[in-house]
């Protein structure tokens, strides 16, 4: 029986849990883990554009611009007109989004480690390999 779907599920409500209270631990409350996705490309880049952002985290617009409005409230990135084209606006983080990075690396860190616990350096190639294949 076929039942990968419903793995990658579970497995996927386990991850976010754990974000959660890792959030939680650290005082953030406000964040949600798919906030996440949004916060590694800005550390990563330094700045992008909506359009960039949602072609890179395989969201919608539409569902950028609600995760950017709610990171841009909270006071973990600002938008900034492009210099050179002023119909160009891009997401970046504030000072407050790059005090966050140590803490968002650590819960990353942990998570890896929650969720390869039980596998050894082959397996978590071989998983990581046959995940990428079924996408």
């Amino acid at each position: 029986m076929k039942k990968a779907l419903a793995l990658i599920s579970r497995i996927h409500e386990k991850g976010n849990r754990f974000i959660t209270d890792k959030l939680k631990e650290n005082g953030i409350e406000e964040l949600v883990p798919s906030h996440g996705d949004i916060l590694a490309l800005l550390y990563k880049e330094k700045k992008a554009t909506m359009k960039d952002i949602a072609g890179k985290i395989h969201r919608t617009k539409p569902t950028v611009t609600i995760l950017v409005d709610k990171l841009e409230k909270l006071g973990f990135v600002k938008r900034e007109k492009s210099t050179e084209d002023s119909r160009i606006t891009y997401i970046l983080p504030t000072a407050k989004g790059e005090d966050f990075k140590p803490v968002f690396e650590e819960i990353s860190k942990d998570l890896n480690k929650m969720l390869y616990k039980n596998l050894n350096e082959e397996e978590s190639a071989m998983l990581d390999k046959l995940l990428e294949k079924m996408l």
